[in-house]
């Protein structure tokens, strides 16, 4: 072995950054298009303009998707490329699969700009795509973790930086959860079903839907915080050791916490509780890494009032801290009922993406695109504008919808003295909060024009430079033999943590599902005092050293401390649910599947993103029953793949909406809805009428509903299409007595039926009884 010192040149991959960067400018810009669309249809409905593909429930998950995974993924990638290449003084190893990562990932956003509008949907939040699609978001992804990981086995700085420990955690993670919610089973190129139903579906999405906001839009933007703050700021990160507790806690706390928006509904009460105290959990180590952003400043606030860039970061790092103050709350029980289903959750939400993703996304360009195109920024005065336009936008956007939440969540409860509804009619809400859906608009109006004076600013930047691949000479010193496997693993802190996680897993296999909650808390007792092992380092076999930093040079046994720290808390909460508590209550008779109609229609509904709007849950609360009637079972959803159980209510929810109006009141409301029902902002699906149902598919989608443990017999199968028409001439004989002359084999009719089925479906005789205990064949 040479013992040598020898310096290499590098020249890094900064063209897949430059791509990354360009893109991130393109898709923030359609993002924010597409939300401020929808957001004014919300105010002035006729912008529906009576077509399916421009429907707020087609389009609402197109800008979802295209904010989360098209704007902030490719800043995310751009961040990613440009720091891991610096901190591990390596180039990418493959110019391959950087550009196979980067045109893969573009192609997959296109794919869902065209189905979405499409109404190709799975119509689970923040996981709409459909399986072909989803089946090359792994592919990619794995391209990327390939290149990544292959970067860490070549790099020339031995230990990793906090930033590669945020971005370690986001491919980890990112991928568990990615393929554990989609698993569906397809029954053609357009269309799945879930593998889950019901209350399964509903834990099993918003511990996707809550973490993918946990590892995709937090984690990999704190990695790019990590490092890009401190070179923008001239000075190193505050606290290493607060860096320390900040990464183990939030990567071990958030994974739990989904539940926290399933609460009041038919999940069983204990996860709706572990849900919750792991909520007020995430507050410290969230507000620790806020801090550590912060304090890192301490003593050049002169310099952030002059650089838009660190007024960028400082502004991102605010709005993170006030999400990550105002989501722990939203956790409690007593304010969910309050704000759950309501504008303030959007709010809430908005505030994270636009104020931290979006501020930090503007930090990072503004930084990088000079550097990448060798030039200085173009004008500092206009990224000085667009800071203080995209603010008040964002103040009035996020007030707005606090003032237009908390307002129809009191209206909705508030009653009479005699005890009656104040408000009956849900209606009512939505005309008094319409002024606040105009007043979001408009500040999502100066949030887009300040985005497109940077958009400008940096295509202005671009154009008076000359791209450039940067060059950095590097000492490599020889290799210095590390602490064996058998030392690492046989330090003080490996031996703390794992003792306790045998014994607290062995207390917790004695009990029964109450168990993973103590199982839960004394894994995080133990990970706790693991921590401040951590920091302290010394007293065993690795002698004096830091033990953490001996950790970050172990790239492989720091993935698996990832790994484990997020599968802790996923297994505790989903295999409970998935294979024991998935069974109705004894001597509760289970619902009889959907017809062939009902399910023709309930695919409709899903096609259509009625989701967006409407819930299927009434909550054990007062207002909730009165209005809607008896709170929600798990029976109720038994066999629906995937759920319907919403997170939003624009309009009134709709489980036990079956029988409460007759035929031609649905017939007249979906074909226009402000005839029925003044004041509604809700589409007008009239089209419906003339559009013919799809009967080919029956017998797929019955079948595969069998596969998935729905009790269908051999003849309701094979006579799908027979039953169905029976039904559907049913409803056409009612609507023709008022003179309705309505094909049988039109949309519209499937579409009633489901909703004349939803809370009256009749019980399954004693003798139909067959292999119900456990649907969604797990």
């Amino acid at each position: 072995m040479s013992t040598a010192a020898t310096t290499t040149t590098i020249t890094y991959d900064d063209a897949v950054v430059r791509k990354f960067a360009l893109a991130t400018i393109v898709w923030g810009a359609v993002a924010m298009l597409v939300g401020l669309f929808i957001a004014s249809q919300l105010a002035f409905p006729q912008l529906n303009f009576g077509l399916s593909f421009l429907s707020f429930g087609r389009l609402r998950p197109l800008h979802t998707n295209a904010a989360i995974f098209a704007f902030v993924g490719n800043m995310m990638f751009a961040g990613i490329y440009y720091s891991t290449q610096r901190l591990l003084k390596t180039r990418m190893p493959s110019d391959f699969l950087s550009n196979l990562h980067f045109w893969g990932w573009q192609l997959i956003i296109v794919a869902a700009a065209v189905t979405l509008p499409l109404g190709i949907s799975q119509a689970k939040e923040y996981a709409e795509l459909e399986w072909p699609i989803d089946l090359a978001v792994v592919l990619i992804w794995v391209t990327f973790a390939i290149n990544f990981f292959w970067a860490l086995g070549v790099r020339r700085e031995k230990n990793l930086y906090v930033a590669i420990w945020f971005y370690i955690s986001t491919i980890v993670t990112i991928a568990v959860l990615y393929i554990v919610n989609n698993l569906a089973l397809p029954i053609g190129a357009g269309k799945s079903y879930s593998l889950y139903s019901g209350v399964q579906d509903a834990l099993i999405q918003w511990w996707y839907g809550h973490n993918a906001v946990a590892f995709f839009l937090t984690t990999p933007i704190l990695g790019i915080m990590y490092y890009f703050l401190p070179k923008a700021a001239e000075r190193p990160v505050y606290s290493y050791r607060l860096s320390i507790i900040h990464f183990w806690a939030l990567v071990f706390m958030y994974i739990w916490a989904g539940p926290h928006h399933l609460l009041y509904t038919a999940l069983p009460d204990w996860a709706q509780s572990l849900g919750m105290v792991f909520s007020l959990m995430l507050w410290a180590p969230s507000w620790g890494g806020m801090l550590n952003g912060l304090l890192t400043l301490r003593g050049a606030w002169d310099r952030v009032r002059a650089d838009p860039v660190l007024k960028f970061f400082v502004a991102a790092l605010t709005f993170y801290g006030m999400a990550t103050f105002e989501g722990p709350l939203l956790s409690i029980k007593s304010v969910s009922a309050l704000a759950h289903y309501t504008d303030w959750i959007i709010g809430h939400v908005h505030s994270g993406a636009l104020g931290w993703n979006g501020f930090m996304a503007a930090g990072l360009l503004y930084w990088l695109v000079p550097r990448l195109w060798n030039t200085k920024l173009k004008s500092v005065g206009l990224a000085n504008a667009h800071f203080w336009t995209a603010t008040l936008g964002i103040l009035i956007y996020v007030v707005s919808m606090w003032i237009s939440g908390i307002s129809q969540g009191l209206m909705l409860k508030a009653t009479t003295p005699d005890g009656a509804l104040a408000y009956p009619s849900f209606v009512e809400t939505l005309i008094a909060i319409r002024p606040l859906y105009i007043t979001r608009a408009l500040g999502g109006t100066l949030y887009l024009a300040g985005y497109l004076v940077m958009a400008y600013n940096l295509v202005a930047t671009i154009r008076s430079g000359k791209a450039v691949d940067a060059q950095v000479t590097v000492v490599e010193e020889p290799a210095v033999p590390g602490p064996s496997w058998k030392e690492l693993l046989g330090s003080r802190p490996i031996a703390i943590i794992f003792t306790g996680l045998f014994v607290l897993i062995g207390l917790g296999i004695t009990d029964k599902v109450t168990n993973a909650i103590y199982v839960g808390a004394g894994l995080g007792v133990a990970l706790l005092v693991g921590v401040t092992v951590l920091k302290s380092g010394g007293g065993d076999a690795l002698g004096k050293s830091a033990w953490h930093r001996m950790l970050e040079g172990k790239p492989l046994i720091f993935v698996t401390f990832v790994l484990i720290a997020v599968l802790i808390g996923g297994v505790a909460e989903l295999v409970p649910t998935l294979v024991l508590n998935h069974k109705l209550p004894e001597g509760t008779r289970p619902p009889a599947p959907y017809t062939a109609l009902e399910l023709q229609g309930r695919d409709l509904y899903i096609r259509e993103g009625c989701y967006n709007c409407h819930s299927q849950m009434i909550r054990p609360l007062p207002g909730d029953t009165a209005r809607y009637g008896e709170p929600s079972t798990i029976a109720d959803s038994f066999y629906d793949h995937p759920f319907q159980w919403g997170s939003k209510r624009t309009g009134p929810d709709l489980a036990r909406v079956g029988g409460k109006y007759p035929n031609l009141w649905h017939l007249e409301h979906l074909k226009d809805p402000r005839a029925i029902t003044p004041g509604s902002n809700m589409p007008s699906f009239a089209w419906m009428v003339d559009k013919e149902l799809d009967l080919t598919n029956t017998t797929k989608k019955l079948n595969a509903m069998r596969t998935l443990g729905v009790p269908y017999t051999s003849d309701q199968v094979s006579g799908g299409n027979v039953d169905l028409e029976r039904q559907a001439k049913e409803i056409t004989a009612d609507l023709a007595k008022t003179g309705n002359d309505v094909k049988w084999n039109s949309e519209m009719v499937a579409l009633i039926a489901y909703l004349q089925r939803l809370g009256k479906a009749p019980p399954v005789d004693d003798a139909a009884k067959v292999s119900l205990a456990t649907p969604g064949g797990l």
